[in-house]
């Protein structure tokens, strides 16, 4: 048997399992693989894919999108929104709409709130019992740019990225090269 010389020290790039040993997190994934293995639905090909993801690429995603991703979904009352991540509060948001979202994990204040507005707040779980096809269900995931961090990616001159800056007073950042008045401007 040959050495493949052209993809031999290739790694594959997508995960084949999480990393986490969580194990509730590992029962939903071995459900999970069972049901896109044994049915013919895409849906729960993506649901096993998400839960593979890193926290970084399983963003929160808060109640305000929800209802702002949902508003223009029709027949809303018999579909259930589904999330790989959790889902939080948003004080924004004035008044919760009646949902059924079904999510990893929930913050108190969220499931409070959507329970208090006449919605249910489900389990993946649950949801694989109530909707094993993933029929009549809104896939939804939040941005994964909108962390702190990503705001300071690129960095250098003309990148017009966030400093990482003390403050933004006369005293910080204030030197050669930021102004016309102290040498040059970059």
């Amino acid at each position: 048997m040959g050495i493949d010389l052209k993809s031999h020290h290739v790694k594959k790039s997508q995960r084949t399992a999480p990393k986490s040993e969580d194990p509730y997190l590992l029962l939903l994934v071995k459900l999970y693989r069972f049901l896109a293995r044994r049915t013919d639905s895409n849906f729960n090909k993506a649901i096993l894919h998400r839960l593979f993801l890193s926290k970084i690429n399983r963003p929160p995603i808060s109640l305000s999108r929800l209802a702002m991703e949902t508003a223009s979904t029709p027949d809303l009352d018999s579909k259930i929104v589904v999330s790989v991540s959790t889902v939080t509060d948003d004080v924004r948001l004035t008044e919760a709409p009646k949902l059924s979202v079904a999510a990893l994990r929930f913050t108190r204040a969220a499931k409070d709130r959507i329970i208090k507005a006449g919605g249910e707040a489900l389990t993946l779980d649950q949801l694989a019992l109530r909707a094993p096809t993933g029929a009549n269900t809104v896939l939804l995931r939040a941005k994964r740019n909108t962390r702190e961090a990503v705001k300071h990616f690129g960095m250098g001159p003309h990148k017009h990225k966030k400093p990482y800056t003390t403050s933004k007073g006369r005293k910080f950042e204030r030197a050669r090269g930021r102004r016309k008045s102290r040498g040059f401007k970059v």
